[in-house]
C-alpha cells in the first residue's frame, strides 16, 4: 500500500543528523476527478515488494535446442528431476525475504508439469514418479508450507508441441486454419482451468506477451479467471491488473507512476494522469539473461551489486521485483545461486528492517526530531496509495553537520 522511494547518501558523505525534515509540497488539486485507486489485491500486491520466479521446463534436459527450429522435440522421458525438493526452492525464496513465487507451468516447449490429458506431450508420458508426478502440486504445497503466496505462468502464445507462435497463432504463428485455431483455442481454455482450478487460490497470474482475444481466435479465458481465482492479480494478459516495466534487468525509470492511460498491454513509466491503476512488475533472471539452467553458466550470476543496484531502481522506484530462479537437472537450485540469494536478502534486511526514526502523517510538512545526533544515510519515503497517488514532488531537508 505505498509508492516508495529510496534516497541514497548524499556525495557528502556521512551526516549527523541533529533534525531531519520530510517536505510534501502542496498536494496537487485535480478538479472534477476522481484519482484512480488501487483494488485490495493490487495494493497487497505492491506491499508484497519482492516475489520469486521459478523456470524450469525439459528443454533444460536438452541443452542447445531451440523451440522454434520446431524439430528434435525432447522425448518426455528425458524430463526426470531425480532429486526434486521444491522445499529447497521455497526456502530460497524464503532466505530471499520474497512474500509470492510464481512457477512457469507450460512454456513455450508445451510441455505441461502436471496431470493433463490435454495431449501427450508432459509428466504424465515421463518416467518421472512413474508418470505420476505434478510439479505443480509440489509447488504450490510447498508455497503453503512456508507461507509463500502462490503464483503460475503459463504462455497461450506459444506452443512447440502444438505448432503455435506468437502471438499465439496456429501453423507456427502464421494462422490461417479456423478450425485448427478454435482447436488450439479450447485447449487453452481447458489448460487454465485445469491451473486455476485445481490447487486452491492463486496470488498472481502470469501471462508471458499476453493471449490472442477470442475476437481474433485466441481462448476466451475471462470467465475462467472470474470462476476459479477472481482475486488473483493478473501480469498482462485478459482483465490484467499489473503490468510489464517493458525490460528484463531489473530496472524501472524514474518517475515511475502506478497509474497508465490505457491498460492494452501498457508497458512503461506510467503517467501520472492516467485513469487506470496498473503498477509495475520488474521481472530478471539470476544469471544474466539466463532463464532457464545452461551447463557452465554461472560466470553469468549476478553479483551481490548488481542485485543491489536492482533492488533500489525497482522495489526504490515504485514496483516489485520478481527475481528468477534457474532448478538444475536434478530439479535443485545450484548452491552458488542459492547463496546470492541468502547474501541478497541479508543486505535487505540489514539495511531497512530496523530503522533509526519513523513517523507518518498528512499535510504538507512532516517532521522528525531525532532526541540525539545520528548518522543517516538512508531515507524512505511512502505514500498511502490506497487514496491514490497524490504527491508529485517532494523534497526532504535536514539539519547537519560535517
Amino acid at each position: 500500500m505505498k509508492r516508495r522511494t529510496f534516497i541514497k547518501k548524499s556525495a557528502l558523505g556521512a551526516a549527523v543528523l541533529y533534525s531531519d525534515r520530510f517536505l510534501i509540497p502542496e498536494q496537487i488539486k485535480i478538479p472534477h476527478r476522481k484519482l484512480p485507486t488501487p483494488t485490495a489485491q493490487q495494493a497487497r500486491w505492491q506491499d508484497m515488494e519482492i516475489g520469486m520466479f521459478f523456470h524450469f521446463d525439459i528443454p533444460i534436459y536438452k541443452p542447445g535446442w531451440n523451440w522454434r527450429t520446431w524439430k528434435d522435440i525432447p522425448n518426455p522421458d528425458m524430463y526426470n528431476p531425480k532429486k526434486l525438493n521444491t522445499d529447497q526452492w521455497i526456502e530460497a525464496a524464503k532466505a530471499l525475504g520474497a512474500k509470492y513465487a510464481v512457477f512457469v507451468a507450460k512454456h513455450c516447449s508445451g510441455f505441461l508439469q502436471w496431470q493433463s490429458d490435454l495431449y501427450p506431450y508432459g509428466v504424465k508420458q515421463s518416467s518421472w514418479r512413474n508418470g505420476k508426478g505434478d510439479l505443480v502440486r509440489d509447488f504450490i504445497d510447498s508455497c503453503r508450507k512456508y507461507n509463500i503466496e502462490p503464483g503460475l505462468y503459463a504462455s497461450v502464445t506459444a506452443n512447440c508441441y502444438l505448432g503455435v507462435d506468437n502471438p499465439g497463432l496456429v501453423n507456427r504463428g502464421k494462422g490461417g486454419d479456423p478450425e485448427k485455431q478454435a482447436k488450439y483455442a479450447k485447449i487453452c481454455e481447458r489448460m487454465l482451468t485445469e491451473l486455476w482450478s485445481r490447487y486452491g487460490d492463486l496470488f498472481e497470474i502470469w501471462f508471458d506477451g499476453g493471449a490472442l482475444p477470442p475476437e481474433k481466435g485466441g481462448p476466451d479465458l475471462v470467465p475462467i479467471y472470474k470462476k476459479y481465482q477472481p482475486d488473483a492479480v493478473v501480469f498482462q494478459g485478459p482483465t490484467a491488473s499489473i503490468r510489464w516495466i517493458g525490460n528484463e534487468r531489473g530496472l524501472a525509470p524514474y518517475p515511475c507512476w502506478s497509474t497508465v492511460p490505457h491498460k492494452n498491454n501498457y508497458n512503461g513509466p506510467g503517467d501520472p494522469k492516467g485513469e487506470f491503476w496498473l503498477p509495475s512488475e520488474c521481472d530478471v533472471p539470476i544469471r544474466n539473461h539466463d532463464w532457464f539452467w545452461k551447463p557452465n553458466s554461472a560466470h553469468k550470476l549476478y553479483s551481490l551489486e548488481s542485485l543491489i543496484d536492482m533492488y533500489y531502481q525497482s522495489v526504490g522506484r515504485n514496483c516489485n521485483l520478481l527475481l528468477n530462479a534457474n532448478p538444475n537437472p536434478d530439479g535443485l537450485i545450484p548452491e552458488s545461486d542459492f547463496n546470492r540469494y541468502i547474501e541478497f536478502g541479508k543486505f535487505i534486511r540489514e539495511r531497512f528492517s530496523v530503522p533509526i526514526a519513523e513517523t507518518k502523517g498528512d499535510g504538507e510538512s512532516i517532521e522528525i526530531k531525532m532526541k540525539k545526533p545520528e548518522v543517516i544515510d538512508h531515507v524512505i519515503i511512502m505514500e498511502n496509495i490506497k487514496k491514490g497517488e497524490r504527491v508529485r514532488e517532494y523534497r526532504i531537508e535536514g539539519l547537519v553537520v560535517p
